[in-house]
């Protein structure tokens, strides 16, 4: 049961890419189908989220009145670290592969019109991948804090 509630979200996104997919195919402009994609995607990301915020508050309410603060304190302060290093590593993975999709053909180019010119255009492209790291870095470093 468990696999199946996890696995929900990620059903949804693909039966919502398949579907956006064949809307283009049939015709329908690319923009208003990649808004219904946004759109998938933060209804989703809106669910995932609240459900176990509600979840949460609903045991709350069944159990007597046992636990303390200081262990649901302890608990959100966990996930929300956890949310913090998932989100530092994702978003710097994304801006380095940004870097790297503006950087790296403009160095292909290069290097094919002058080969000496390959050292420079490797470096400028190594900074981009260095994007990556440091997001890496960092999340190591909060996950560390725990």
């Amino acid at each position: 049961m468990n696999y199946l509630i996890v696995s929900l979200p990620v059903i949804f996104l693909m039966v919502s890419t398949f579907l956006a997919v064949r809307a283009v195919k049939r015709g329908r402009k690319k923009r208003s189908a990649l808004a219904a994609q946004l759109l998938a995607f933060a209804a989703v990301c809106l669910i995932t989220f609240a459900a176990p915020a509600v979840a949460h508050a609903a045991s709350n309410d069944a159990t007597p009145a046992q636990t303390t603060q200081t262990t649901e304190a302890a608990a959100s302060s966990t996930g929300f670290t956890m949310l913090a290093a998932a989100l530092s590593t994702g978003l710097a993975a994304i801006g380095g592969g940004i870097a790297v999709a503006a950087s790296a053909p403009a160095a292909i180019g290069a290097t094919s019109e002058d080969p000496k010119a390959f050292g420079k255009a490797l470096i400028f492209v190594a900074l981009g991948e260095g994007i990556a790291i440091y997001g890496l870095l960092m999340s190591i470093l909060i996950l560390n804090k725990v």
